[in-house]
């Protein structure tokens, strides 16, 4: 699905680090992300990938440029307003997953949702529990996630990341630590919510035959991106 409706845009967005000498990862970044759309971002190592990807969930500011999610310019937003943003508007899969070893599958799933009201609330363990019997773990909701193994385990992070109903989910390498087989079902379930549900997805992989079955490839180099559909470059460094 995709109706060509912003939910995400980045404008001419930069970011250095200070130091002796002010060092620029990112340079003039546009990005526009679709309501529906299912993006792969590619580069190789040291283009950028993860300053972007933490500019993108609101986990660092950019030194310059205008971040807007569903409207919304949050360039400005203190801490707490960021947070607040990020939790209900975004959700996140890693590649090591980040679960609480120690706690159920339900329970992970249902954390950001605690996290955001602050108490228990009978309708997270229902939420919970749809989304891992959509993903294939019926059965499995009050086993401790240190038992299950590293697809499952993935499989959890997903419901995870989409028990807020995010309008876009980022997933940094969520295959990279899986077999193939448990990878490409992992990529598959990801497909499966971006058209049922309508959620946009990014995903930055390395794994060039998952970034061609996405709608769309965004290409990271030297901190300039480039739209692997039209081959050009957004921005241009300085001499």
């Amino acid at each position: 699905m995709n109706n060509s409706t912003a939910i995400f845009q980045l404008r001419q967005v930069s970011k250095s680090y200070p130091g002796a000498v002010s060092i620029e990862v990112l340079h003039g970044i546009d990005i526009s992300i679709n309501q529906g759309e299912f993006v792969a971002l590619v580069g190789p190592s040291g283009s950028g990938k993860s300053t972007l990807l933490n500019i993108l969930g609101l986990l660092d500011r950019p030194s310059s440029g205008v971040m807007e999610i569903l409207g919304q310019d949050c360039t400005g937003l203190d801490d707490a307003g960021l947070t607040k943003l990020r939790g209900r508007s975004l959700g996140f899969v890693f590649q090591f997953h980040h679960l609480l070893p120690s706690f159920t599958a339900e329970e992970n799933v249902f954390l950001p949702m605690l996290a955001d009201i602050g108490h228990f609330k009978p309708e997270m363990r229902t939420r919970s529990r749809d989304l891992l019997g959509r993903i294939g773990l019926e059965g499995f909701e009050t086993r401790p996630v240190s038992s299950l193994s590293g697809g499952q385990q993935q499989r959890v992070a997903i419901a995870r990341a989409l028990i807020m109903n995010p309008v876009l989910v980022l997933a940094d390498e969520p295959t990279g630590n899986l077999d193939r087989a448990s990878g490409q079902q992992v990529f598959e379930f990801m497909r499966q919510f971006n058209r049922e549900l309508g959620t946009a997805f990014l995903i930055v992989t390395h794994d060039s035959n998952l970034a061609a079955r996405c709608d769309r490839i965004l290409t990271l180099v030297d901190g300039c991106l480039m739209d692997g559909n039209t081959n050009s470059e957004t921005c241009l460094k300085g001499d």
